[in-house]
């Protein structure tokens, strides 16, 4: 069985590893003659990329002269897929893909250059599922129980209706 999940590791969670880098200039090394023009991008994404992990959602932002972010609310995320190519195996990195119901082809956000996916993974799952931590899941949620003056204030509705109806001639 699993650790259980630690939501305020996941919350001080708020920029990618640095070996993300070093994944960049290989993919940049491909290239050859473009080296550069390919690099300088990615350096200028890898240094402004920023998370941010809340209750509510996930905020993903990057870039120096246009500005990127995104948001995506757990509540709208439908499908989760998490992808490693042979460098990000080799370095140790995975990348989430957040797909929505928004009808584009591609991911609403991707979470790339983080080493613990797997945890980031499962708790993306729980929190679209709307589980709470700590708690076990259970087939049928338990019945809330009402509250005692509801219970009262529909008592006395229910006495003076009947007392309404015996009344009546």
């Amino acid at each position: 069985m699993p650790p259980p999940l630690d939501p305020q590791r996941i919350y001080r969670i708020d920029r990618p590893e640095p070996v993300l880098l070093w994944l960049y200039v290989l993919r940049s090394l491909t290239s050859l003659v473009f080296f550069p023009l390919v690099l300088v991008p990615l350096v200028f994404r890898y240094i402004t990329l920023q998370y941010r992990f809340d209750d509510e959602s996930i905020r993903k932002s990057y870039g120096l002269i246009f500005k990127h972010q995104d948001l995506v609310q757990y509540a709208r995320i439908q499908d989760l897929h998490l992808s490693r190519g042979l460098l990000e195996r080799w370095l140790g990195l995975g990348t989430i893909q957040v797909q929505t119901a928004a009808g584009s082809a591609t991911a609403e956000v991707t979470i790339e250059g983080l080493s613990n996916f797997e945890e980031i993974r499962d708790f993306l799952y729980t929190k679209m599922r709307g589980a709470r931590f700590g708690e076990e899941e259970t087939a049928h949620p338990p019945a809330a129980e009402p509250a005692d003056d509801v219970v009262h204030l529909l008592t006395e509705i229910r006495d003076e209706i009947r007392q309404l109806r015996e009344a009546r001639p």
